[in-house]
């Protein structure tokens, strides 16, 4: 029987929510709509296992898994109407960095440790990489706080021969990939970019902190918009909006001004909608499986292959 991969996961929000209940529902089954990969390096979709899990609302602490992802201010809706129990408690968080060696030990056995707590506590991401290295598991960033892109940091991971993935997942289908092929489509085509934006607006707690602590996140998702000269400098990103009635939806505003043959003018204007901790779940899946995979092939660091899966991967600005 293959060994299922044991993740630890830091953060109980509306990512892990959809996370989670996905891989219930894919498990018992056996459908996989919107699954880019069934398996992925011998892993299936189903073939996760949460071993440990760390949050700081009062509300999910103290929990099971499959009950804290439910706990306000989680609004991602209930994917199934019977979710079993994961066995694993919510334990308490890092209170401060005085904290990595016990949550060393409580992820003692874990493979990877998925970090999905809210962005824009870059201390804190990295504590949390230090627990990981202690623990000898693989880490897995997906938040836009720098760990991965940070050469001394993907030095000591090397070191220790534990695989490092990150930073800031690119959604499945978000504003940040749909804004990309939009800009490369222009650019094969033979138009001349003028000026392009985004509006992107949210219901989630996430983006509640986003908007909040938008520093790190405002970065990177310029780094997954402006890799090429050709952008650089003609693409705006507008402050995130919170509007709790939407929810766990994202509605997402582009706008793209170019010229074609002549100088002759071209303009678009799309809205996208979507419900936004599906599209980090649907690429979260992909990048554990790799971790978990690369650790047991004894694959150090980063893995080239996570690239198209991440907005700032190493090598972007910080």
């Amino acid at each position: 029987m293959l060994n299922r991969a044991k993740v630890a996961v830091v953060g109980v929000g509306n990512n892990v929510s959809a996370l989670v209940q996905g891989i219930a529902l894919y498990r018992a089954t056996g459908s996989l709509p919107g699954v880019r990969r069934p398996v992925l390096d011998g892993l299936g979709v189903g073939d996760i296992d949460f071993v440990a899990a760390f949050a700081m609302s009062p509300e999910k602490v103290g929990k099971d898994l499959t009950e804290a992802i439910f706990s306000p201010p989680n609004n991602f809706p209930r994917l199934t109407d019977e979710l079993p129990h994961s066995g694993v408690t919510v334990s308490r968080g890092l209170t401060d960095t005085t904290e990595v060696e016990r949550v060393a030990r409580e992820i003692a056995g874990a493979e990877v440790v998925l970090y999905a707590a809210p962005s824009g506590r870059q201390e804190t991401a990295r504590a949390y990489a230090e627990a990981a290295l202690r623990a000898g598991a693989a880490f897995v960033n997906i938040t836009s706080d720098a760990v991965a892109r940070d050469p001394q940091w993907l030095e000591r991971f090397v070191t220790a021969g534990l695989p490092l993935l990150g930073d800031d997942l690119t959604s499945q289908f978000g504003t940040s990939v749909v804004h990309h092929c939009l800009l490369r489509l222009l650019e094969e085509r033979g138009l001349t970019l003028i000026s392009s934006y985004q509006v992107n607006l949210g219901g989630t707690e996430d983006f509640r902190n986003l908007v909040e602590n938008n520093n790190t996140k405002m970065q990177s998702k310029l780094n997954a918009l402006t890799a090429k000269q050709s952008t650089a400098g003609r693409v705006e990103l507008a402050p995130l909006g919170y509007l709790p009635h939407l929810e766990s939806h994202k509605v997402a505003h582009i706008n793209v001004e170019a010229q074609a043959w002549g100088g002759t003018s071209v303009s678009l204007d799309l809205k996208l909608k979507v419900h936004d901790p599906s599209g980090g779940a649907g690429v979260t899946i992909d990048l554990v499986r790799m971790a978990a995979g690369a650790l047991r092939q004894q694959r150090a660091g980063y893995l080239s292959e996570a690239a198209p899966l991440l907005k700032s991967p190493p090598g972007t600005t910080v």
